[in-house]
């Protein structure tokens, strides 16, 4: 079984997520006592969250570098960086460490072609929704996105912030996404991807009709098969 190196603290409320799934599914497909291997570094989410309102993106990536650096040298075999929107300075991580890392745009494609989605609707963070270093990934893999208006965009954002990262769950604030989601849908949108780690706390697939694609348990099932994956 390979090492898991675990990029998180953006926000840890959605990285317990990310503990829990991983050894879930390392259990389900071993049985008996096993558990992942997995290094686990987790930033304050005070930092990071403060460099994105300034815009300083390569000290933010420098910070992440830093810790993914600390997390290749405890021994992990590949990298998960346990956030949609931080995924932005991806290529800085890469720049410093010798480990793959587990694209969460890339996992969350692999398995949109699988089912067939070619109109994807996306939340997320603003920056997730409104930049392309996220929205690329999909459309390079002939996938159409499909995001929010722009006062839809600032709902969504400011929940995730807000209340989400704080683990503040609210059913007024399910209500919006709900509302979002069906606009979504009357955009062409098949489906929706819940891409920050944290909506999936607020919004589960029991609540809607359109296929949801939830980033965070995606990620996990990856990291799972790699892990176990032999050579």
């Amino acid at each position: 079984m390979k090492t898991i190196g675990l990029l998180g603290g953006m926000s840890w409320e959605s990285t317990q997520t990310y503990y829990r799934a991983i050894n879930e599914g390392v259990r389900q497909q071993l049985g008996g006592l096993h558990s992942a291997k997995i290094v686990l570094y987790s930033v304050d989410f005070a930092e990071i969250e403060t460099l994105q309102m300034q815009g300083d993106w390569d000290q933010a990536g420098r910070l992440l570098a830093d810790a993914a650096l600390a997390i290749q040298h405890a021994g992990a075999d590949f990298l998960v960086i346990c956030t949609n929107t931080m995924h932005k300075v991806a290529p800085a991580i890469a720049d410093v460490i010798k480990l793959p890392i587990l694209h969460i745009a890339d996992a969350t494609a692999d398995e949109l072609i699988a089912k067939g989605v070619k109109s994807v609707g996306l939340l997320g963070t603003r920056f997730t929704m409104e930049q392309a270093f996220y929205k690329d990934r999909l459309t390079a893999k002939g996938i159409t996105v499909v995001v929010p208006g722009p006062a839809d965009r600032e709902i969504v954002n400011r929940i995730i912030y807000e209340e989400l990262c704080l683990g503040n769950i609210q059913g007024n604030s399910r209500v919006q996404y709900l509302e979002i989601i069906q606009r979504l849908q009357q955009q062409g949108a098949e489906a929706v991807i819940l891409g920050c780690t944290e909506i999936s706390l607020l919004v589960q697939q029991s609540d809607t009709p359109i296929a949801l694609f939830d980033t965070t348990a995606i990620h996990a099932q990856q990291a799972v098969r790699l892990a176990l994956a032999s050579g």
